[in-house]
Protein backbone atom coordinates (compact mmCIF):
# COMPACT_ATOMS: atom_id res chain seq x y z
CA UNK A 1 0.00 0.00 0.00
CA UNK A 2 2.64 2.65 1.04
CA UNK A 3 4.48 1.70 -2.35
CA UNK A 4 1.59 2.19 -4.07
CA UNK A 5 0.80 5.58 -2.22
CA UNK A 6 4.38 6.97 -3.06
CA UNK A 7 3.82 6.19 -7.20
CA UNK A 8 0.01 7.81 -7.00
CA UNK A 9 1.73 11.15 -5.54
CA UNK A 10 4.51 10.77 -7.94
CA UNK A 11 1.96 10.76 -11.20
CA UNK A 12 0.34 13.12 -9.42
CA UNK A 13 2.87 15.79 -8.67
CA UNK A 14 4.19 14.97 -12.01
CA UNK A 15 0.77 15.81 -13.92
CA UNK A 16 0.51 19.13 -12.05
CA UNK A 17 3.58 20.03 -13.30
CA UNK A 18 2.80 19.79 -16.80
CA UNK A 19 -0.30 21.20 -16.50
CA UNK A 20 1.91 24.31 -14.77
CA UNK A 21 4.31 24.12 -17.77
CA UNK A 22 1.32 24.59 -19.83
CA UNK A 23 0.12 27.11 -19.12
CA UNK A 24 3.30 29.05 -18.66
CA UNK A 25 3.89 27.83 -22.34
CA UNK A 26 0.20 29.12 -23.75
CA UNK A 27 0.08 32.27 -22.03
CA UNK A 28 4.06 33.44 -23.48
CA UNK A 29 2.32 32.21 -27.26
CA UNK A 30 -0.48 34.35 -26.38
CA UNK A 31 1.82 37.09 -24.98
CA UNK A 32 4.44 36.55 -28.07
CA UNK A 33 1.17 37.00 -30.73
CA UNK A 34 0.88 40.77 -29.28
CA UNK A 35 4.01 41.73 -28.15
CA UNK A 36 7.70 41.93 -30.10
CA UNK A 37 10.43 40.60 -28.79
CA UNK A 38 13.02 43.58 -27.76
CA UNK A 39 15.67 43.19 -30.03
CA UNK A 40 13.44 43.75 -32.76
CA UNK A 41 11.24 46.49 -31.41
CA UNK A 42 14.94 48.30 -30.70
CA UNK A 43 15.86 47.59 -34.44
CA UNK A 44 12.77 49.11 -35.97
CA UNK A 45 13.55 51.88 -33.72
CA UNK A 46 16.78 52.39 -35.79
CA UNK A 47 15.34 52.15 -38.90
CA UNK A 48 12.66 54.61 -38.39
CA UNK A 49 15.24 56.89 -37.02
CA UNK A 50 17.28 56.49 -40.21
CA UNK A 51 14.71 56.91 -42.71
CA UNK A 52 14.76 59.89 -45.07
CA UNK A 53 11.57 59.25 -47.24
CA UNK A 54 8.37 60.65 -46.11
CA UNK A 55 6.56 57.83 -46.52
CA UNK A 56 8.55 54.79 -45.12
CA UNK A 57 8.43 57.16 -41.60
CA UNK A 58 5.04 57.69 -42.31
CA UNK A 59 4.63 53.43 -41.86
CA UNK A 60 6.78 53.53 -39.40
CA UNK A 61 4.65 55.03 -37.19
CA UNK A 62 1.96 53.36 -38.02
CA UNK A 63 4.02 49.99 -37.40
CA UNK A 64 4.90 51.67 -34.14
CA UNK A 65 1.23 52.41 -33.34
CA UNK A 66 -0.29 49.30 -34.16
CA UNK A 67 2.23 47.71 -31.44
CA UNK A 68 0.70 50.11 -28.91
CA UNK A 69 -2.98 49.24 -29.75
CA UNK A 70 -2.46 45.67 -29.71
CA UNK A 71 -0.83 45.54 -26.18
CA UNK A 72 -3.65 49.05 -25.26
CA UNK A 73 -6.48 46.00 -26.88
CA UNK A 74 -4.86 42.80 -25.45
CA UNK A 75 -5.00 41.61 -29.29
CA UNK A 76 -2.92 40.09 -31.48
CA UNK A 77 -0.58 42.52 -33.71
CA UNK A 78 -1.54 40.74 -37.08
CA UNK A 79 -4.74 39.31 -38.08
CA UNK A 80 -2.43 36.35 -39.39
CA UNK A 81 -1.27 35.08 -36.03
CA UNK A 82 0.96 32.19 -38.45
CA UNK A 83 1.04 28.99 -37.46
CA UNK A 84 3.22 27.79 -34.45
CA UNK A 85 6.52 26.27 -34.86
CA UNK A 86 8.64 25.10 -31.98
CA UNK A 87 12.40 24.66 -31.53
CA UNK A 88 12.73 22.86 -28.29
CA UNK A 89 16.07 21.98 -26.74
CA UNK A 90 15.86 20.18 -24.17
CA UNK A 91 17.79 18.59 -21.29
CA UNK A 92 18.50 14.61 -20.23
CA UNK A 93 17.39 15.82 -16.47
CA UNK A 94 14.43 17.76 -17.31
CA UNK A 95 11.46 15.88 -15.28
CA UNK A 96 9.08 16.11 -18.19
CA UNK A 97 10.76 15.43 -21.36
CA UNK A 98 8.63 12.57 -22.09
CA UNK A 99 5.25 14.54 -21.90
CA UNK A 100 6.59 17.86 -23.85
CA UNK A 101 4.83 16.78 -27.07
CA UNK A 102 1.64 16.72 -25.50
CA UNK A 103 2.31 19.76 -23.50
CA UNK A 104 3.39 22.04 -26.82
CA UNK A 105 -0.20 20.49 -28.06
CA UNK A 106 -2.36 21.62 -25.14
CA UNK A 107 0.00 24.90 -24.60
CA UNK A 108 -1.00 26.18 -28.43
CA UNK A 109 -4.18 25.08 -28.26
CA UNK A 110 -5.20 27.14 -24.99
CA UNK A 111 -3.18 29.60 -27.13
CA UNK A 112 -5.45 29.73 -29.83
CA UNK A 113 -8.43 30.33 -27.15
CA UNK A 114 -7.39 33.10 -24.99
CA UNK A 115 -5.32 35.60 -27.51
CA UNK A 116 -7.33 34.66 -30.03
CA UNK A 117 -5.05 33.24 -32.48
CA UNK A 118 -6.78 32.98 -35.75
CA UNK A 119 -7.86 29.24 -36.96
CA UNK A 120 -4.54 28.70 -39.15
CA UNK A 121 -4.51 24.29 -39.43
CA UNK A 122 -5.84 23.17 -41.75
CA UNK A 123 -5.52 19.11 -42.52
CA UNK A 124 -3.86 18.25 -45.67
CA UNK A 125 -6.14 16.41 -48.10
CA UNK A 126 -9.37 16.18 -45.96
CA UNK A 127 -8.62 20.53 -46.13
CA UNK A 128 -10.73 20.60 -42.82
CA UNK A 129 -9.48 23.21 -40.61
CA UNK A 130 -9.05 21.71 -36.71
CA UNK A 131 -10.04 25.58 -35.12
CA UNK A 132 -7.45 24.74 -32.38
CA UNK A 133 -4.41 25.34 -34.56
CA UNK A 134 -3.40 21.77 -33.89
CA UNK A 135 -3.33 19.30 -36.23
CA UNK A 136 -1.19 15.87 -37.39
CA UNK A 137 2.12 16.94 -36.88
CA UNK A 138 1.00 20.74 -35.61
CA UNK A 139 2.68 22.56 -33.79
CA UNK A 140 5.48 21.19 -35.85
CA UNK A 141 8.67 21.23 -33.31
CA UNK A 142 12.24 20.86 -34.07
CA UNK A 143 14.10 18.99 -31.57
CA UNK A 144 18.03 19.03 -30.16
CA UNK A 145 19.54 18.16 -27.40
CA UNK A 146 20.96 20.39 -24.35
CA UNK A 147 23.94 18.36 -23.93
CA UNK A 148 24.96 18.36 -19.65
CA UNK A 149 21.64 19.99 -18.91
CA UNK A 150 18.74 19.51 -16.73
CA UNK A 151 16.84 22.19 -18.17
CA UNK A 152 14.29 23.20 -21.26
CA UNK A 153 14.64 26.10 -24.19
CA UNK A 154 11.95 26.51 -26.10
CA UNK A 155 11.85 28.81 -29.19
CA UNK A 156 8.62 29.74 -29.92
CA UNK A 157 7.54 31.01 -33.56
CA UNK A 158 4.36 32.54 -34.94
CA UNK A 159 4.80 31.47 -38.71
CA UNK A 160 3.32 33.86 -41.34
CA UNK A 161 1.73 32.51 -44.24
CA UNK A 162 2.84 36.12 -46.12
CA UNK A 163 6.79 35.64 -44.86
CA UNK A 164 8.67 32.69 -43.51
CA UNK A 165 6.19 29.95 -44.06
CA UNK A 166 6.76 30.16 -48.38
CA UNK A 167 10.72 29.77 -47.66
CA UNK A 168 12.61 28.85 -50.93
CA UNK A 169 15.42 26.38 -51.51
CA UNK A 170 18.27 25.25 -54.04
CA UNK A 171 20.66 22.63 -54.31
CA UNK A 172 24.13 24.79 -56.09
CA UNK A 173 26.61 22.79 -58.50
CA UNK A 174 30.13 23.28 -56.07
CA UNK A 175 31.23 24.94 -59.44
CA UNK A 176 28.48 27.85 -58.78
CA UNK A 177 29.79 28.86 -54.96
CA UNK A 178 29.12 31.29 -52.75
CA UNK A 179 28.07 33.39 -55.92
CA UNK A 180 25.55 31.27 -56.58
CA UNK A 181 24.60 31.85 -52.94
CA UNK A 182 24.35 35.40 -53.13
CA UNK A 183 22.64 35.02 -56.94
CA UNK A 184 19.68 32.74 -55.25
CA UNK A 185 19.33 35.09 -52.26
CA UNK A 186 18.93 38.35 -54.50
CA UNK A 187 16.45 36.70 -56.56
CA UNK A 188 14.13 35.64 -53.51
CA UNK A 189 14.61 39.25 -52.34
CA UNK A 190 13.51 40.27 -55.76
CA UNK A 191 10.70 38.28 -56.51
CA UNK A 192 9.33 37.44 -53.14
CA UNK A 193 10.61 40.34 -50.48
CA UNK A 194 8.06 43.09 -51.21
CA UNK A 195 5.49 40.71 -50.16
CA UNK A 196 6.73 39.39 -46.94
CA UNK A 197 6.14 42.54 -45.23
CA UNK A 198 9.50 44.34 -44.83
CA UNK A 199 12.12 45.52 -43.26
CA UNK A 200 12.39 41.63 -43.00
CA UNK A 201 14.79 39.47 -40.95
CA UNK A 202 16.49 37.20 -43.49
CA UNK A 203 17.63 33.93 -42.46
CA UNK A 204 19.84 31.79 -44.91
CA UNK A 205 20.97 28.20 -44.19
CA UNK A 206 23.98 26.33 -46.10
CA UNK A 207 24.69 22.97 -46.20
CA UNK A 208 24.59 19.55 -47.80
CA UNK A 209 21.46 18.52 -48.12
CA UNK A 210 18.07 21.11 -49.06
CA UNK A 211 16.28 19.83 -45.90
CA UNK A 212 19.77 21.22 -43.47
CA UNK A 213 19.42 24.16 -45.50
CA UNK A 214 15.71 24.65 -44.80
CA UNK A 215 16.31 23.82 -41.06
CA UNK A 216 19.23 25.86 -41.03
CA UNK A 217 17.47 29.22 -42.11
CA UNK A 218 14.38 28.57 -39.80
CA UNK A 219 17.09 28.38 -37.15
CA UNK A 220 18.82 31.53 -38.32
CA UNK A 221 15.35 33.88 -37.99
CA UNK A 222 15.92 32.40 -34.13
CA UNK A 223 18.99 34.21 -33.04
CA UNK A 224 18.75 37.77 -32.16
CA UNK A 225 18.35 40.88 -34.83
CA UNK A 226 22.27 41.26 -36.24
CA UNK A 227 23.60 38.49 -34.49
CA UNK A 228 26.93 37.05 -36.67
CA UNK A 229 28.01 34.05 -37.27
CA UNK A 230 30.87 33.08 -35.27
CA UNK A 231 32.78 32.04 -38.64
CA UNK A 232 34.32 35.50 -40.23
CA UNK A 233 33.92 34.58 -43.46
CA UNK A 234 29.69 33.85 -42.81
CA UNK A 235 29.90 36.77 -41.03
CA UNK A 236 31.19 39.00 -43.40
CA UNK A 237 29.21 37.84 -45.96
CA UNK A 238 26.17 38.86 -43.75
CA UNK A 239 26.85 42.38 -43.71
CA UNK A 240 27.41 42.28 -47.49
CA UNK A 241 24.12 40.55 -47.81
CA UNK A 242 22.74 42.85 -45.93
CA UNK A 243 23.76 45.68 -47.86
CA UNK A 244 23.32 44.37 -51.34
CA UNK A 245 19.36 43.95 -50.51
CA UNK A 246 19.56 47.40 -48.76
CA UNK A 247 20.13 48.78 -52.06
CA UNK A 248 17.03 47.64 -53.67
CA UNK A 249 15.41 50.36 -51.58
CA UNK A 250 12.07 47.73 -50.66
CA UNK A 251 11.50 49.60 -47.86
CA UNK A 252 9.25 49.24 -44.95
CA UNK A 253 5.96 47.43 -46.60
CA UNK A 254 7.59 47.53 -49.91
CA UNK A 255 7.04 51.16 -50.14
CA UNK A 256 9.97 52.58 -50.67
CA UNK A 257 12.69 53.77 -48.39
CA UNK A 258 16.26 53.77 -47.51
CA UNK A 259 16.59 49.95 -45.99
CA UNK A 260 14.62 46.73 -46.54
CA UNK A 261 16.13 44.28 -43.67
CA UNK A 262 16.07 44.31 -40.55
CA UNK A 263 19.28 41.93 -40.84
CA UNK A 264 20.98 38.73 -42.85
CA UNK A 265 21.38 36.01 -40.14
CA UNK A 266 23.40 32.98 -41.65
CA UNK A 267 23.70 29.43 -40.34
CA UNK A 268 25.81 27.04 -41.95
CA UNK A 269 26.67 23.16 -41.36
CA UNK A 270 29.77 21.39 -43.07
CA UNK A 271 28.87 19.82 -46.52
CA UNK A 272 29.21 17.04 -49.23
CA UNK A 273 32.03 19.04 -51.80
CA UNK A 274 29.86 18.25 -54.51
CA UNK A 275 26.79 20.14 -53.53
CA UNK A 276 26.19 23.08 -51.74
CA UNK A 277 22.58 23.85 -51.20
CA UNK A 278 21.12 27.20 -49.90
CA UNK A 279 17.44 27.92 -48.66
CA UNK A 280 15.84 31.41 -47.38
CA UNK A 281 13.70 32.35 -44.80
CA UNK A 282 12.31 35.49 -43.95
CA UNK A 283 10.71 37.08 -40.79
CA UNK A 284 8.49 40.00 -41.44
CA UNK A 285 8.50 43.56 -39.29
CA UNK A 286 5.78 42.00 -36.91
CA UNK A 287 8.84 38.90 -36.26
CA UNK A 288 6.92 37.04 -33.44
CA UNK A 289 9.56 34.95 -31.95
CA UNK A 290 10.10 34.10 -27.79
CA UNK A 291 12.39 32.40 -26.12
CA UNK A 292 12.29 30.95 -22.63
CA UNK A 293 14.75 28.85 -20.45
CA UNK A 294 12.55 26.89 -18.04
CA UNK A 295 14.59 25.04 -15.20
CA UNK A 296 13.72 21.64 -13.41
CA UNK A 297 11.83 23.39 -10.89
CA UNK A 298 9.82 25.24 -13.66
CA UNK A 299 11.19 28.47 -12.58
CA UNK A 300 12.31 30.70 -15.76
CA UNK A 301 14.26 33.00 -17.88
CA UNK A 302 12.67 34.77 -20.56
CA UNK A 303 15.30 35.63 -23.24
CA UNK A 304 13.38 38.06 -26.00
CA UNK A 305 10.64 40.03 -23.66
CA UNK A 306 10.64 42.15 -20.53
CA UNK A 307 8.06 42.41 -18.04
CA UNK A 308 5.39 39.77 -18.42
CA UNK A 309 4.84 37.14 -15.74
CA UNK A 310 3.91 33.14 -16.79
Amino acid sequence: MATTTRTTSGRTDMTDQATRLTRMLARFTDHISKHLPWDVEQRLTELAAAETDQRARMIYDTMRRNQELAAELDRPSCQDTGLVQIMARVGDGFPLRDRLPQIFRQAVGTATRTAPLRHNTVETFDEVNTGTNTGTDSPWVYWAPLPGSADLEVDIYLAGGGCSLPGQGRTLMPGEGYEGVVDFVLDVMVSYGVNACPPLLVGVGIGSSIDAASYLSKRALMRPVRSHNPNERAARLEDELETAINALHLGPQGMGGENSVMGVHIENSARHPSVLSVAVNTGCWSHRRGTVRVHPDLSYELLTHEGVEL
